[in-house]
């Protein structure tokens, strides 16, 4: 039984397009297992279960009681059900090292999305999901009010500078950076929290708004 157990398993892996390294992860489990399992080595009743949910079909499928890799079998949510189901926001990552060519109408969005909880968004901003970005904090300009890699909830839907003191996500001279913005004659003043950064004005055209910072979130 260990050997047709085995087969099994690594045929539904290999339909799956994993590695033995990637369904013990998933599983669990150790990648020795799985390798024991697929080699007859170790027949493995104790894990099949495990298993059985990550390949999505049944522990009675994989100890050949059965030939239907498919009845009983529980499919795996999709990550949007699962989204759907905990009411969580998708929210993409603006890269603030790339802010080169960011205009007002632009937001340089990198290939990372984050989940998390409508209510707990809420707290923080009523903004519609689409005007939604985070961002990683870089440096110590802003310090101590931001740290480096603290994250940072931005509000897209806020470009105006119609509230006093506020830190912003802005594209100044080809970079991305957060700062606090002030008007100044017929410019706007860049202020860094941290004293030894001087500040500096930005004219018509060199400065554009990517968002307000609503939120500012550190690791402990």
């Amino acid at each position: 039984m260990g050997m047709r157990t085995g087969e099994r398993i690594a045929a539904l892996r290999t339909a799956k397009g994993l590695s033995q390294t990637q369904l013990a992860k998933m599983a669990g489990l150790s990648q020795a297992t799985i390798g024991k399992l697929e080699s007859g080595i170790s027949s493995g009743s104790s894990h099949l279960h495990k298993i059985a949910r990550v390949l999505e079909t049944t522990p009675e499928y994989l100890s050949c009681e059965t030939d239907d890799p498919s009845a009983g079998a529980i499919p795996l949510p999709t990550a949007q059900t699962l989204a759907d189901q905990l009411d969580l926001i998708e929210v993409p990552e603006i890269d603030l090292k790339f802010g080169m060519g960011a205009t007002e109408l632009e937001v340089p969005v990198t290939n990372v999305t984050r989940h998390f909880s409508r209510a707990w968004i809420r707290q923080y901003t009523n903004a519609a999901p689409e005007h939604l970005y985070f961002a990683q904090g870089i440096g110590d300009s802003m310090m101590p009010t931001i740290h480096d890699s603290d994250l940072l909830l931005i509000d897209a839907s806020e470009r105006t500078m119609k509230m006093g003191d506020k830190i912003w996500a802005i594209a100044y001279c080809g970079q991305g950076m957060v700062k606090r913005l002030r008007l100044k004659g017929d410019g706007v003043q860049i202020l860094s929290d941290n004293q030894l950064v001087p500040p500096d004005t930005a004219y018509d055209g060199e400065l554009h708004i990517l968002g307000r910072v609503v939120g500012i979130f550190r690791k402990m």
